[in-house]
C-alpha cells in the first residue's frame, strides 16, 4: 500500500511519492532561539519526529534537515533585554533546546545547520535572486524579494496577491519603518543592512543580515538539492514564513521547490489558545519535569498531527493512565513466559494470536500509511493488548505459549516505537527500587548484596520457602516488610509476583 499525506498546496490527501526511489528528502523548520521551547513548538516537533520515524520502519531511507534559527530579530531583543551578546544567547538556547529534545524523546536530524555557519549560501541565493530580476537592493544595503516578479505567490496559503491591499500586515511589518525603501508594499527582506550593535557579515551590499525566510531556503538547497520530497512545520508557519520560502526558492531555480509540503495543527491550553496573557504559557521542560516523557509522547499520538490537540493536566493523566495498561499487560505477559513450565500443556491459542498479531500490523500500517493517522494506529496496538490480556487470563503457560506471548510482547513494543513512545525504557527505569530493601533481605533472607533488585529476588525465595515449611512468622514478615516499601505481593499459581508502587 502506498503511504499517503495531506499536502497543504493541494489541499487533499495525494500518495508519496519519493523523487528518488526508497529515499526521502525531509526539511522541517527548526526553533528561533531566543527562549526555551513551549509545548505548541514540542507538539510540532514530536509530530514530524513520529512520522520520520514511520517512513524509516516502512523502509525509506530518510534524510531528516532541521535548521536552528540563531541570527533574528528576537534573539537580538533578547540579548539587549539581558545585557549579553546574540551569539551568547542563541548558544544556550540551542543547547537547552537539543537536551528537551532528547528528553522528549526526539530523535536528532541528520543535519542540523545553523543560520550563522551557511551565511554563505544565503548570500549566494540571494545574489542568484537580484540576477533573475526577483529581488533588488537598496541605497542603503537592504535587500528585498519582489513578490510580484513570482507569479505562484500565494498558492500555498490560499491568498490572492491583488487582495492583500496595501500588503499584508505580517509583510509590511517585514521592514516596518523602511517601508520607502521597498518598491511594493508586500516585498520582503532577504538582507537587513547593519544596525549598530546588532550581528552583522560583509556583503556584496554592505554589511548586515539575513532574513529569516532565505535561511531556511538556503539550508534545505544545500543539503537536500531541489527539489526534495517533503517540507514541514506547524501550521503558523504557512503564511508568510512558507509562502516567502517557496516564492524565493522557486524563483531562484525555476524548479519545484518542495514536492509535498506538511503542516501540524495548533496546541491549545484546556480550549484555549495558549498566551502570556491568559497566564497558560507551558514550557516543555516544565511539563516533562511532571510527567515522563512516554506519556507526553501517548497524549500527542492520541490526536491526528493536523488536527488541533487540547492539552490539559487531566488529559496528560488520562495518558499516563493508558500507558501504564500498557506496561502493566507487558510485565505480565514478562513474567508469565519467564514462568513458563516445561512439559506444561498448552493453554494459549498460538494460532489465533499470531493471526492478531498480524491483524494489529496490517490495521497500524493501514492506518499510517493514510496521512498517519496516528491515533486510528494506536487504537490497533490497543486492541492486540486487549487480546493478548484475554488469551492469558488466569492461566499458566506452557513453553510453546510462552513463545507466542513474547511474540506478540515484542510487536507491542516494536509498534508502540514506531509511535516514539518508549515503553521498554520506561519501563526499565522504573524498577529503581529502593535501597532499604537490601537491608530488609540482609535481615529476613540472609542476603549479602548490594543490588536491590536481587534482594528482592532474594526476599520471594525466602518467602516461598518459608510458605513451604509453614514459618508463617517469616513469610508475613516478608511480605509486611516489603509493604512497607512500597511493593505488592500477588500469589498466583505459578508463584509469587512483586510490584513496586513506590
Amino acid at each position: 500500500m502506498t503511504v499517503k499525506l495531506y499536502d497543504t498546496k493541494l489541499r487533499k490527501k495525494v500518495d508519496l511519492v519519493p523523487l528518488h526511489e526508497g529515499k526521502i528528502g525531509m526539511y522541517v523548520c527548526g526553533p528561533t532561539v531566543y527562549n526555551r521551547i513551549h509545548i505548541g513548538n514540542a507538539r510540532t516537533f514530536i509530530s514530524f519526529d513520529t512520522i520520520r520515524r514511520y517512513l524509516t520502519w516502512r523502509g525509506f531511507e530518510v534524510t531528516f534537515v532541521q535548521n536552528v534559527t540563531d541570527v533574528d530579530d528576537k534573539i537580538i531583543n533578547r540579548a539587549k533585554e539581558e545585557g549579553r551578546s546574540a551569539a551568547e544567547v542563541a548558544a544556550e538556547y540551542t543547547e537547552t533546546f537539543i537536551a528537551d529534545m532528547h528528553a522528549a524523546g526526539v530523535a536528532d536530524p541528520d543535519i542540523r545547520p545553523k543560520a550563522t555557519e551557511e551565511i554563505g549560501a544565503m548570500q549566494e541565493l540571494i545574489a542568484s535572486l537580484i540576477e533573475g530580476g526577483h529581488a533588488y537592493a537598496t541605497d542603503e544595503g537592504d535587500v528585498y524579494f519582489a513578490v510580484r516578479s513570482y507569479d505562484g505567490y500565494g498558492q500555498l496559503s490560499g491568498r490572492n496577491v491583488d487582495e492583500m491591499e496595501g500588503g499584508h500586515r505580517e509583510l509590511r511589518a517585514d521592514g516596518q519603518g523602511l517601508e520607502d525603501r521597498k518598491r511594493d508594499p508586500l516585498d520582503f527582506a532577504l538582507w537587513k543592512a547593519a544596525k549598530p550593535g546588532e550581528p552583522a557579515w560583509d556583503s556584496p551590499w554592505g554589511q548586515g543580515r539575513p532574513g529569516w525566510h532565505i535561511e531556511c531556503s538556503a539550508m534545505s538547497r544545500k543539503y537536500l538539492g531541489l527539489p526534495f520530497d517533503i517540507h514541514g512545520g506547524g501550521s503558523d508557519l504557512v503564511f508568510p514564513h512558507h509562502e516567502n520560502e517557496r516564492a524565493q526558492s522557486e524563483a531562484a531555480c525555476g524548479c519545484t521547490f518542495a514536492n509535498h509540503w506538511m503542516h501540524s495543527g495548533m496546541l491549545q491550553i484546556n480550549a484555549e489558545k495558549m498566551s502570556k496573557s491568559l497566564g497558560n504559557f507551558m514550557l516543555l521542560h516544565d511539563v516533562l519535569d511532571e510527567t515522563r516523557p512516554a506519556a507526553l509522547r501517548m497524549l500527542m499520538t492520541q490526536t491526528h498531527y493536523r488536527s488541533p490537540l487540547d492539552f490539559s493536566v487531566d488529559r496528560l493523566n488520562e495518558a499516563d493512565a493508558a500507558l501504564t495498561r500498557i506496561e502493566n499487560a507487558v510485565k505480565n505477559m514478562d513474567w508469565l513466559a519467564g514462568n513458563a513450565q516445561d512439559g506444561a500443556p498448552d493453554a494459549v491459542d498460538a494460532q489465533a494470536l499470531a493471526e492478531a498479531v498480524a491483524q494489529a500490523n496490517g490495521a497500524f500500517t493501514e492506518a499510517m500509511d493514510d496521512d498517519f493517522n496516528a491515533p486510528q494506529a494506536l487504537g490497533a496496538v490497543f486492541t492486540l493488548v486487549g487480546i493478548v490480556n484475554a488469551a492469558v487470563a488466569d492461566k499458566s503457560l506452557s513453553v510453546n505459549d510462552a513463545q507466542a506471548v513474547v511474540a506478540a510482547r515484542d510487536v507491542i513494543i516494536e509498534l508502540l516505537a514506531v509511535l516514539g513512545i518508549d515503553v521498554e525504557t520506561d519501563m526499565a527505569e522504573e524498577t529503581n527500587y529502593p535501597v532499604e530493601v537490601v537491608a530488609l533481605a540482609a535481615d529476613l533472607a540472609g542476603y549479602g548484596g548490594a543490588s536491590p533488585e536481587e534482594a528482592v529476588e532474594a526476599l520471594l525465595e525466602a518467602r516461598a520457602l518459608a510458605r513451604k515449611e509453614k514459618n508463617w512468622g517469616l513469610a508475613d514478615g516478608v511480605r509486611d516488610g516489603l509493604a512497607g516499601l512500597g511493593f505488592v505481593i500477588e500469589d498466583t499459581p505459578q508463584g509469587a509476583r512483586v510490584t513496586y508502587e513506590g
